[in-house]
């Protein structure tokens, strides 16, 4: 039979050399057999060095609270290693004083106790990065005694301090400390080692906390400068229009933004209802919570319910997490359900259960969720008429018509279109980084004159292409959507004559220049490079009204 393979015994050293080198780790052969008791003595104590490191670590990554970690990793040097007390200090970015940031075994006093970077034994080991060891802790002159006064250590049995430096990125950032029965030098320095290792453990904890913390301020600042922004997008007084029929939307809405009830919202498509649900929210009490919207008709019949209140792991197949739904996202804050008119009557009945009671449970489970949620709907249907046929319930209809906001089409507030116009062209010069400056005469004839059956959703879009396809710095007519093109207003009619397109042509620069000249005849004839008298006599053939341009 072959022999047993020979075993070999790898000797780890369990402690790096004082200089910080790493070590070459050689293969030892077999012990002598005549010092077994030695070898399974130091073994042993190997065990218990890195039984003490696992702690150490288990400690430090059992919390994102650092004084706690800390205080735990005291906690195993007092359990491991015998230490009476203990300390960890970190230098204060601010101050630049060193805190104590965790303390085991002193007695707590009125606030937490700091130290000037070099002074005591402490500071001294902070201020040199190097370790040091007080074999007897009464009788060190240079030790402050701030924490447990010299008369009380006096009829303490003899105790040594061990203190070693946390160093950062090579500078020190604090010291570990801890307090023994009286430790002679062999063990002293071994002591040393473990708590140097553990020293680096600390400073690694220490590091990934503050970059996690300076990532949270981060966040929380930008989360603060985003929500400052939205309040100032959706703020009321951003909307655009000041016609007869918005402001009496704007005295609706002051009537109810700072309550809790219930608001419908109706009005064509288009009309920016969503746009009133967001200055609703935005100016109320509740603009710090979360503002959730659902569109009601793209949610599928199977899946309202999960959407609406969630559901718990496990409720269906490849539910394999508990899932908030979407009033419980909107907990504190503002559920904005639009085109309400969609839902189904099945959706219909669970949502006026939810109404009724604030409360739910979810998909698959049998806790019941309360709420705080301010209910906002929005719709472009006729509603009564839902009612009458029968597809709409009557019992919702009244839970959610609470208090309506009527917004008006665009074609009833014409006054409007060119406030919003300017409004876009502005907008989208900087989204898309054109130069466009205004809009022609003939340009604008033409949106006052169509009926916008698309609302202030299809000027928009209308005017975003004319920002992009216009090839100066001027917005004509040809530059609109052909919905908005004429034979009266554009000039591009095939059948047109030359002499009738020359005078459309021209009428069209005339305007230009008076409007750009405020009215005035004799600058918006230096701009066309013509005499005043020649602009006076087009001006009277065209039917040209030069006042309509003043301001």
């Amino acid at each position: 039979m072959p022999s047993a393979p020979r075993k070999i015994v790898f000797h780890v050293p369990s402690l790096l050399p004082e200089d910080g080198a790493r070590r070459r780790v050689e293969p030892a052969a077999t012990p002598p057999a005549e010092a077994p008791a030695a070898a399974f003595a130091e073994e042993a104590g190997d065990v218990r060095k890195l039984a003490t490191l696992l702690e150490v670590g288990q400690a430090l990554a059992g919390t994102l609270n650092l004084q706690a970690s800390l205080h735990g990793v005291l906690e195993v040097l007092e359990r491991r290693c015998g230490a009476r007390r203990g300390a960890v200090t970190l230098i204060e970015e601010q101050s630049g004083l060193l805190l104590v940031e965790a303390a085991l075994g002193y007695p707590r006093g009125p606030g937490r106790v700091r130290y000037r970077v070099g002074e005591g034994i402490t500071g001294g080991v902070a201020q040199r990065g190097t370790p040091t060891v007080v074999p007897h802790v009464r009788d060190e002159p240079a030790f402050l005694h701030r924490a447990v006064p010299r008369e009380e250590r006096a009829i303490e049995e003899d105790v040594s301090f061990l203190c070693v430096p946390i160093l950062m990125e090579g500078a020190s950032a604090g010291t570990l400390a801890v307090e023994m029965p009286f430790v002679a030098d062999p063990d002293a320095e071994r002591m040393v080692k473990v708590l140097r290792i553990i020293a680096a453990m600390v400073s690694q904890a220490v590091r990934i906390h503050r970059l996690a913390e300076g990532e949270r301020q981060r966040l929380v600042e930008e989360n603060s400068q985003l929500r400052q922004e939205l309040r100032e997008r959706y703020e009321l007084s951003n909307i655009v229009g000041n016609s007869g029929p918005m402001r009496q939307v704007y005295e609706q809405v002051a009537q109810v933004v700072g309550t809790g009830a219930t608001v419908m919202i109706r009005g064509e498509s288009g009309t920016g209802k969503e746009l009133i649900a967001h200055a609703l929210h935005h100016s109320s009490p509740r603009a710090g919570k979360a503002f959730v919207r659902v569109n009601c008709a793209a949610l599928p019949e199977t899946l309202v319910e999960t959407e609406l209140f969630g559901h718990e792991r496990g409720a269906f197949t490849g539910a394999q997490a508990r899932r908030k739904g979407k009033f419980e996202q909107a907990d504190g804050g503002t559920l904005f359900l639009d085109e309400i008119g969609e839902l189904s009557p099945s959706t219909q009945a669970k949502l006026l259960r939810v109404l009724q009671g604030r409360e739910f449970e979810r998909l698959g489970g049998n806790e019941t969720v309360r709420v705080d949620v301010r209910l906002i709907t929005a719709t472009n249907k006729d509603l009564e008429k839902a009612l009458a046929d029968g597809t709409f319930r009557e019992d919702l209809y009244y839970r959610l018509n609470v208090f309506t906001i009527h917004v008006p089409p665009l074609r009833e507030r014409k006054s409007d279109v060119l406030l919003l116009a300017d409004h876009f062209v502005e907008k989208y010069t900087r989204v898309h980084q054109r130069t466009i400056r205004r809009i022609s005469t003939p340009a604008i004839d033409m949106l006052m004159a169509y009926h916008w059956p698309g609302n202030v959703r299809e000027l928009e879009n209308t005017i975003e292409r004319a920002v992009l396809v216009a090839d100066g710095d001027v917005i004509h007519g040809h530059h609109l959507s052909p919905t908005l093109q004429t034979a009266e207003a554009s000039g591009t009619v095939v059948s047109r004559s030359l002499g009738e397109a020359v005078v459309v042509f021209e009428s069209n620069l005339i305007q230009d220049a008076l409007k750009s000249a405020r009215g005035n005849r004799a600058k918006a004839a230096r701009l066309l490079s013509t005499t005043e008298r020649i602009l006076s006599y087009k001006v009277r053939r065209y039917g040209i009204d030069p006042r309509r341009f003043k301001s």
